[in-house]
């Protein structure tokens, strides 16, 4: 029986892992709730050391056979104690166009995700009422560009998908560069749930990126209860 509770998530230290029992992690039962979905087993991939941890990212085990693990998108979970929020949703590297010295592991390569990304962002009409319907609508928030001098849009300033691919255009080729579509939890909201609570809410944040997630993994992956999907054309 799940055991998390809220305070876990610590705004000054991170999310805790350690030191707690297997039912008690985000971790391991974020992992459970996709794996029940999906009917596959998922890698868990992370940010962070020792006690807390800041991020942590999930995405099926057949995308990863065939790349890098930060070639694939992934669903996500950090917590950014500036902001003092926790933020959900779904990320996708590009990389490194041009990696520096010794990192050309690094290097974007022709089967990451994120070249689907790219396709739905500038072919799919599909993505563009998914988005204006979850940013404008719905109170989600994207980033994109270089995690150094990205750009992020809220319902006040998301125009469209041109405006993401001229950020996507301007982002250095020396620098990581990715996208995230996420759903911010304020502290306030978190303390005022229970651990069941804050679960329910962030596997709910999972399923409302899941149709865009899932057109930007190589793999066919569709969880059971699938509602809508996005299409690639």
């Amino acid at each position: 029986m799940a055991a998390f509770r809220s305070d876990y998530l610590d705004f000054e230290r991170g999310i805790r892992i350690g030191r707690l029992e297997p039912e008690q992690r985000l971790t391991r039962l974020l992992k459970f709730a996709l794996e029940s979905a999906f009917g596959e087993p998922f890698v868990t991939v992370r940010w962070g050391r020792g006690l807390y941890w800041q991020w942590i990212g999930f995405f099926p085990h057949a995308d990863r056979r065939a790349k890098a693990s930060f070639g694939c998108a992934k669903y996500f979970v950090s917590l950014d104690r500036e902001e003092r929020a926790v933020h959900a949703g779904m990320q996708v590297e590009r990389g490194y166009i041009a990696p520096p010295a010794g990192w050309p592991e690094c290097r974007l390569r022709a089967n990451w995700d994120w070249h689907r990304l790219i396709a739905l962002l500038t072919h799919s009409r599909e993505m563009e009422r998914a988005l204006a319907q979850l940013v404008r609508q719905d109170g989600f928030r994207l980033f994109i560009g270089s995690w150094e001098g990205g750009r992020e849009f809220t319902a006040a300033n998301f125009t469209g998908l041109s405006a993401l691919r001229r950020v996507i255009a301007r982002a250095p080729s020396d620098q990581w560069c990715g996208f995230q579509l996420f759903y911010a939890l304020s502290e306030a909201e978190i303390r005022a749930m229970e651990g069941r609570e804050v679960l329910e809410a962030v596997l709910a944040i999972f399923a409302e990126v899941t149709p865009i997630l899932s057109a930007c993994w190589e793999v066919s992956a569709r969880p059971r209860q699938l509602i809508a999907t996005i299409s690639r054309s």
